[in-house]
């Protein structure tokens, strides 16, 4: 028997919809996902803690749900909105049905609602609170935006991945980072040193690797001003390759200024333009947070969104560093020579040579 449920705006608009995944009442930060696939990823992303996940496309739970394809150990949405929840999955890979998912992950779902509606409400106003309950809420409260969310879901112990033996070593500051970022630096023959994101930069500079990546985490970046301030010590010491939150706080850590945008960018198909060669690439995105361009002093800007022309990345040629607000595995797929991964490679060796 389907149980109704309502999602109620902050703005005041009510959807009524139907229940699947966990029980519950939740409120949190709505926003929506434009991948067409990859739901259990987006599930599980850190970056995602906390929120109300919108996907925009119809369909959802077609293909089930795979263990090999979290991103974490865990989800970290708290509830998911969907138009349309398939229950009889069809693929040879697939463990389970996304209902049984949601159930054991304790995230509420719910599905019946016109998405695409939703999405405009959200692209038009921006992102804001809802609440989800069985009956239609008077008043929807606004979430506070300045928790610390990477204390919650970084990592506390040093982990190691790749081999012993790859090209490089790379410690990495994590703060949050979702597994498919730290496989895309194993894939590029190097090993990884995890670091919880309460690391010194002494801790960091003592693993002795070629360079350091300061990986991706949820919430707003100047909600770590302590790890900005340990980020101030790294620069010009150690080549850097900043993710996501990473790129952001390294921003902030050379002076430059961030903000929130109206509704983010998450989904797999955020068109990214170089600067400097003209070409775009369709990139991997899922963040809130912009570095403001005009503040960039130190550095310079190399890729934009070609949606709102917001921050997508700056090269710090001087300090052998680069930064960027998307995935770098999602950089150019199918070219062998990865130009982010290339660029690092390119700064660890000159920091090599000139030691």
């Amino acid at each position: 028997m389907k149980k109704k449920v309502y999602v109620t705006l902050q703005n005041g608009k009510t959807f009524q919809g139907y229940r699947f995944g966990a029980e519950g009442e939740v409120s949190g930060e709505l926003v929506f996902s434009t991948n067409m696939v990859g739901y259990v990823e987006t599930l599980t992303d850190p970056t995602n803690y906390g929120q109300i996940l919108v996907q925009t496309f119809p369909l959802i739970g077609n293909y089930g749900v795979m263990q090999a394809d979290m991103e974490s150990k865990r989800a970290w949405a708290k509830a998911f909105i969907v138009r349309e929840a398939c229950e009889i999955p069809s693929n040879f890979r697939s463990e389970g049905t996304l209902d049984a998912f949601l159930k054991e992950q304790n995230v509420v779902g719910v599905y019946g609602i016109d998405t695409r509606e939703l999405t405009k409400i959200l692209r038009e106003e921006g992102t804001m609170t809802a609440v989800i309950s069985n009956k239609p809420s008077t008043s929807v409260d606004a979430e506070n935006a300045e928790e610390d969310c990477v204390k919650i879901v970084a990592p506390t112990q040093r982990e190691t991945y790749g081999a012993e033996n790859a090209k490089y070593t790379l410690a990495l500051l994590n703060l949050g980072t979702k597994k498919s970022i730290i496989e895309g630096f194993v894939n590029q023959n190097c090993r990884i040193v995890s670091l919880p994101a309460t690391a010194t930069a002494e801790e960091i500079l003592s693993v002795g690797a070629d360079g350091v990546v300061i990986g991706d985490g949820p919430g707003n970046p100047k909600a770590n001003l302590d790890i900005v301030e340990e980020i101030k010590k790294l620069v010009g010491k150690t080549p850097v390759f900043g993710v996501g939150l990473g790129h952001l706080l390294f921003a902030l850590a050379l002076g430059a200024d961030t903000k929130k945008l109206k509704y983010g960018h998450r989904g797999g198909n955020q068109p990214v333009k170089c600067l400097k060669c003209g070409k775009v690439y369709i990139s991997t995105q899922n963040h809130a947070y912009e570095v403001v361009s005009e503040t960039v002093n130190k550095g310079e800007v190399r890729f934009i969104n070609v949606n709102d022309n917001s921050c997508e990345g700056i090269v710090y040629d001087e300090m052998n560093a680069l930064t960027v607000q998307f995935a770098p595995d999602s950089f150019g797929v199918g070219h062998v020579d990865n130009p982010l991964y290339k660029k690092f490679f390119t700064f660890m060796k000159k920091e090599n040579e000139n030691a």
